[in-house]
């Protein structure tokens, strides 16, 4: 579990920065250079992804039980995972609608999966890892929000087919998950696949 809180102090607190310490990373930018501080921030947050990756797994070996999940839980996680992988798609495809509404749909995105994933695993470590990204990503979403309206930032909206795309891409991820993905990455498989 100690390397599953380590992992996560770096990865959240390296995605924290602007949050808590704007003023900090400007001069930190300024001192390092923007191709500099990108290779310290990305080194940071790299190895707490890696913490957190083998701190999970090891804890989720001796998983003390919090709350049992009712089993409807589970089929709502894997249907909330669709909204938030075309949200996290929409994020990557330039000038969706999505993008213009939400301001940040990869940090909507993060609400989502963690929340889904809460309400279906109730393991400690897993209270852990997806509370901790819930209230990191709600957090951050109204931070940026906030940092949006303070500079008058508007996010342009293009074509509905952009929409389009980002949805495809979600819901062909979303299949690829169902399909095995899910296993093959996490070690849990999804509809016995």
């Amino acid at each position: 579990m100690d390397m599953l809180v380590l992992g996560l102090l770096l990865f959240l607190g390296t995605h924290s920065v602007r949050i808590v310490a704007d003023g900090w990373r400007t001069r930190m930018v300024q001192r390092l250079g923007a191709t500099g501080w990108k290779a310290a921030y990305s080194l940071f947050a790299l190895a707490g992804l890696v913490l957190i990756v083998i701190g999970y797994g090891a804890a989720r070996e001796q998983n003390l039980l919090l709350f049992e999940a009712p089993r409807w839980t589970g089929p709502l996680a894997t249907l909330l995972m669709l909204p938030a992988l075309a949200l996290a798609a929409a994020a990557y495809v330039p000038g969706t609608r999505i993008k213009a509404a939400i301001g940040h749909p990869l940090v909507a995105a993060t609400k989502l999966w963690a929340a889904g994933h809460l309400l279906a695993n109730g393991g400690l470590a897993d209270v852990v890892l997806f509370g901790a990204f819930l209230v990191w990503a709600g957090m951050d979403f109204s931070s940026l929000r906030r940092r949006d309206r303070a500079n008058g930032t508007r996010y342009s909206a293009g074509p509905l087919w952009r929409d389009g795309v980002a949805g495809a891409i979600g819901a062909a991820l979303w299949v690829a998950m169902l399909a095995g993905g899910h296993g093959w990455l996490t070690g849990v498989k999804l509809l016995g696949m």
